[in-house]
């Protein structure tokens, strides 16, 4: 008689079959993610299947903790080259050479591969992570049925209780997976087609375009001073999550804000992909990072009061008891209208402020951001978040809260909260932003890591 477990496998199994697309190009692509996670820099190689020759496909390399998008076809194997630290030349191997590994490319889809300690390669696709929950849920319901079992005592009905109820927990839970992720399915099928009938306004071409209808609306009391704040969500799902704040920033935090900054604004930056940033046009601003002074907050200091407030706020929806220790510094950030000729206006295009690939949240990095509107520009400056269908043109004192991490599995956002800021056509934007992380603390605070989310310390090329 065939176990629970044998039937799952088999029609996942017979699934796949049938998902097996014939050999052509265009049904055969698959796109595989590539995390290093080595400690090491290493090299990606396609290994040609007649001559074996390889060909180099990362362009140089792959930094450690980077990942790699490699779009190639069913059947393709290529090799893993760890490569020397770039001080000693010698490889992490007991005899010093650099090592190698292959993987080959599987028809399932939503592959990732990990590269670990010692070259160790972890590859994960959507058939994997189907046979892993069906083992767990098995395994579950085994243990259940077990102790019933054990109570029985032999009692015949009792036996055949346990035994029905084994099979409900199977098919319950079946049932259950299949239901979240056709839900899924539909979700991500109705906000594109809402995208595509707004289309011009997701290029923040509309100025005029007033703020999204929310999900559903509530009342937020801070925890310091109890004031009723009213909260729109706009987007609630688990590992994505927006919420525009009303009256979040008041004008004496504003102020306090924009006098600190003043003396150290400079041109803002953004992540080069290689753990450090560099000036890009896709970010025209003014910044200044303001450290918070905690020594002052008894005494009412309106900017550790503010950054309390975002704390506060954090933990209210995530519930993952964030502190304030080893966090960024609350930024200041400007951006400077210069009318409607100008070629290349102040703004923000579409990015994600941390890691939105819906894989594995890496400790030490951001998973939230709040974002507090001071002054706002005549025309122009709104927050877009085009693969959400979430459009705010906000008002003084507001403040965006959006979230990328799932607090419960650590899962990341899948590029829901990638978000613009639009062009400021007329007047000046300036607003305050925190970058909230987890993981961070005293001891290994946000600027120990590099912009890859890897511990400077740990650094392979160094």
């Amino acid at each position: 008689m065939l176990s629970w477990r044998s039937i799952i496998l088999t029609l996942l199994s017979l699934a796949a079959l049938g998902r097996a697309a014939p050999a052509t190009s265009k049904q055969t692509a698959r796109h595989i993610h590539i995390l290093n996670e080595s400690g090491m820099r290493v090299e990606i190689h396609w290994i040609h299947p007649n001559t074996r020759q390889p060909t180099l496909m990362s362009s140089p390399h792959v930094l450690n903790g980077a990942s790699f998008p490699l779009d190639s076809y069913m059947g393709h194997e290529f090799e893993v080259r760890e490569l020397p630290n770039v001080r000693t030349g010698e490889c992490r191997s007991e005899d010093k050479t650099c090592r190698s590994a292959f993987f080959e490319v599987s028809g399932n889809q939503d592959q990732v591969l990990t590269i670990q300690r010692n070259l160790e390669l972890e590859f994960v696709d959507d058939q994997i992570k189907a046979e892993m929950e069906a083992g767990d849920l098995v395994k579950d319901c085994k243990e259940n049925a077990q102790k019933r079992l054990e109570s029985a005592m032999g009692d015949t009905q009792k036996v055949m209780a346990a035994m029905d109820d084994l099979v409900s927990c199977v098919e319950t839970g079946v049932a259950s997976s299949l239901s979240k992720a056709s839900e899924e399915i539909t979700f991500q099928a109705g906000v594109r087609k809402k995208m595509a009938e707004q289309l011009e306004n997701v290029t923040c071409a509309d100025t005029s375009l007033d703020t999204s209808e929310p999900k559903e609306e509530t009342i937020w009391r801070g925890a310091a001073d109890a004031k009723p704040r009213q909260v729109k969500i706009m987007l609630d799902r688990p590992a994505s999550r927006i919420h525009l704040i009303k009256d979040f920033i008041d004008h004496e935090e504003c102020q306090a804000m924009e006098a600190a900054a003043k003396p150290k604004l400079h041109r803002a930056t953004v992540a080069d992909g290689k753990g450090g940033s560099h000036f890009s046009e896709h970010r025209k601003a003014m910044q200044a990072g303001i450290k918070v002074p905690w020594d002052k907050e008894t005494a009412g200091n309106p900017i550790a009061r503010l950054s309390r407030r975002v704390y506060d706020y954090t933990n209210f929806v995530l519930g993952l008891g964030i502190e304030e220790y080893g966090q960024e510094d609350l930024m200041s950030i400007q951006y400077f209208g210069r009318g409607d000729n100008e070629t290349i206006p102040d703004r923000y295009l579409p990015h994600c402020d941390g890691d939105c690939a819906g894989l594995p949240f890496k400790m030490g990095t951001r998973m939230a951001t709040v974002v507090m509107y001071c002054t706002l520009p005549e025309v122009g400056g709104h927050t877009n978040f085009r693969n959400a269908n979430v459009h705010v043109k906000p008002r003084t004192g507001d403040a965006i809260f959006f979230s990328y991490i799932d607090p419960e599995t650590k899962l990341t956002d899948n590029k829901f909260t990638e978000h613009s800021g639009c062009p400021v056509i007329q007047g000046e934007k300036k607003i305050v932003t925190q970058w909230v992380r987890y993981g961070v603390d005293s001891e290994n605070p946000w600027s120990s890591f590099n912009t890859l989310g890897t511990k400077k310390s740990d650094e392979g090329e160094l």
